[in-house]
């Protein structure tokens, strides 16, 4: 069918994109200290992913100057740890070949502050391999709300079956689901 042809191809970034988890780690860990706090392996696993302000609420963080200190302080150190990034080189040639080859478009789908995102897809050279780029300050509600994939599709005018989403995460994965839109779970190799 026609209106089923895929058109349209969407990449959440942490941890499908990129790895970015020992990058992020590092950098948070470097801020909570910097501000007097610690930040446990174990509790910032259990935090991977979740927006700001879940993570904050998460850890127990309410007051809202050391919060914002955090962020502050997080965005600065993230790039020192730039070495740690793992780029995902096989679904990064994959949605080079699609835009190249099919004419189709690419958007990236992340919770990611926007600072944070763009300085990874530089880092790695990838800003121009997509057509749109939506982070977490681009919408109301994080995943496992839909709303960060009903924008793209309304941006880029398709319908969710003449699209792909590609997502690390169960609630990503929910997110895509909410929305109409089939997706395909990546797992990144240790």
């Amino acid at each position: 069918m026609k209106d089923s042809e895929i058109k349209l191809l969407i990449s959440d970034m942490d941890g499908t994109l990129v790895d970015t988890y020992q990058a992020n780690f590092h950098a948070y860990r470097k801020a909570f200290e910097t501000v007097g706090l610690s930040l446990s392996a174990a509790t910032y696993a259990d935090c991977f992913g979740l927006r700001f302000d879940c993570f904050m609420k998460r850890v127990g963080i309410k007051d809202i100057v050391i919060s914002e200190r955090i962020k502050l302080l997080k965005a600065q150190y993230y790039p020192d740890f730039f070495s740690l990034l793992r780029p995902n080189a096989v679904l990064l040639q994959f949605i080079r070949a699609f835009r190249l080859n099919g004419g189709g478009k690419a958007a990236v789908a992340s919770t990611a502050r926007r600072i944070n995102l763009m300085h990874v897809l530089e880092a790695i050279g990838a800003v121009d391999d997509f057509d749109l780029i939506l982070s977490g300050e681009d919408v109301h509600e994080g995943k496992p709300s839909p709303e960060i994939y009903e924008k793209i599709l309304a941006y880029f005018g398709v319908n969710p079956l003449q699209a792909i989403v590609f997502e690390d995460s169960d609630v990503g994965g929910e997110a895509a689901s909410r929305c109409g839109i089939p997706f395909i779970k990546i797992k990144m190799q240790k």
